[in-house]
């Protein structure tokens, strides 16, 4: 009987591949915050991650026709979209300190998270293997 890993693992193993990408996204967001005119840039994880699982369990669903579209709904997976500012500077850098610093200290925690679980995973794998 041969073990799928895709289905042993879960939705953790595109989980950390996604987010280990975000935090690229926001460590450039950060690292070009006081370069004049650069637009800060995310992606919607949600949507990513449901496109990389090939499920929509993430997906959300309009009740009305006049409901606008969640962020990055019609976005591919790794599109990038430009973040919108409370309150751009004067030289059209849209980068807030405050903003990337909290997405990506969340997003790291949120990795770890997902590091775990794929952690156990791989510890109830190994433990089912060995006949423990």
């Amino acid at each position: 009987m041969a073990i799928s890993f895709d289905q042993a693992l879960g939705v953790f193993e595109p989980a950390l591949k996604l987010r280990s990408q975000r935090a690229e996204v926001l460590a450039n967001n950060l690292a070009n915050a006081d370069t004049p005119g650069f637009k800060a840039r995310d992606f919607d994880f949600s949507g990513a991650l449901a496109e990389a699982s090939k499920s929509q369990p993430f997906a959300m669903a309009k009740t009305a026709n006049a409901h606008m579209n969640a962020f990055g709904a019609d976005a591919s997976a790794h599109s990038l979209a430009y973040r919108t500012p409370h309150q751009p500077s004067i030289d059209g850098n849209t980068v807030e300190d405050q903003v990337e610093h909290a997405e990506f200290m969340k997003n790291a925690l949120e990795f770890q998270t997902s590091f775990m679980m794929l952690n156990k995973k791989f510890k109830g794998l190994s433990k089912a293997l060995t006949g423990q």
